[in-house]
């Protein structure tokens, strides 16, 4: 059967706040931040605000309120001003850049090599290459005797 309402987790009432408690709370905050984080009037507010600064350690959950440590692995992004920074110091390259760079100087080292012939892949084009112009002149020769030969027996034939 449904029930008649639905009531607050598991079972507890809601708690409302006291308006004036929140107004009160209002006003400490506003003078807060009139005064910009300077000394407290009273003890009667600096009470108030300690026991509101006790309810906000109350809430926060599981270790947090007790340690105030950062952790010291997590790096923290510092913005420089344009005066500090030094833009003639050298710049120091991770280790992918600094890969990346002697990657593109050996393959151009290499390249350069290469179009003069002293790797040994360039010496097994080159070699390549040479039988390849071998085969074709002898093709080519070959070409050349037949068609005098055809030329030579249509000489005849015509005859």
């Amino acid at each position: 059967m449904p029930r008649g309402g639905k009531k607050g987790h598991k079972g507890r009432g809601k708690q409302f706040s006291n308006p004036e408690e929140i107004d009160r709370q209002m006003k400490a905050q506003r003078e807060l931040e009139e005064k910009g984080g300077a000394e407290k009037e009273s003890s009667s507010e600096s009470d108030e605000e300690s026991s509101s600064d006790d309810e906000s350690e109350k809430k926060r959950s599981g270790v947090e309120g007790l340690i105030e440590i950062e952790n010291p692995n997590r790096v923290s992004q510092k913005s420089k001003k344009v005066t500090e920074v030094d833009v003639t110091a050298p710049r120091e390259l991770s280790r992918r850049e600094r890969e990346e760079i002697e990657k593109q100087k050996s393959k151009e080292r290499y390249m350069k090599l290469h179009l003069e012939g002293k790797t040994d892949q360039a010496k097994a084009d080159l070699a390549r290459l040479a039988i390849i112009k071998k085969q074709r002149e002898e093709a080519a020769k070959k070409r050349d005797e037949l068609r005098k030969d055809k030329e030579a027996e249509e000489a005849k034939g015509k005859r």
